[in-house]
């Protein structure tokens, strides 16, 4: 199941599949659609953990308002990956607090 039209980047219509790395694995999604989005349909719902309680957190509000979603993307934390679209080629990491895992700060 896909998003069909999200409220800030608009239509999704049927893209072309790109490869992105999620955690050091390969994944597909569809280009532009939201990085979020793409991890779900793979199957990944877990984006980061929160700092205090490791607790695990994901999609929320899809519009950008929350931070659950924040992950690592090329290296960069805290991105909102609900509003974040899809490239080719991304790297994209779970996060661990407001620190990524594998080694990013």
């Amino acid at each position: 199941m896909r998003i069909q039209h999200h409220p800030i980047l608009g239509p999704m219509s049927q893209k072309p599949v790109v490869t992105f790395v999620f955690d050091d694995q390969p994944c597909e999604g569809r280009l532009g659609e939201p990085i979020a989005a793409a991890l779900y349909a793979a199957g990944h719902k877990i984006h980061r953990y929160t700092q205090r309680e490791h607790k695990p957190r994901g999609i929320f509000c899809m519009i950008g308002k929350c931070t659950d979603c924040v992950m690592v993307v090329n290296g960069v934390p805290n991105v909102r990956t609900c509003i974040t679209a899809l490239e080719a080629g991304m790297d994209v990491r779970t996060q661990d607090g407001s620190v990524a895992k594998r080694g990013f700060q």
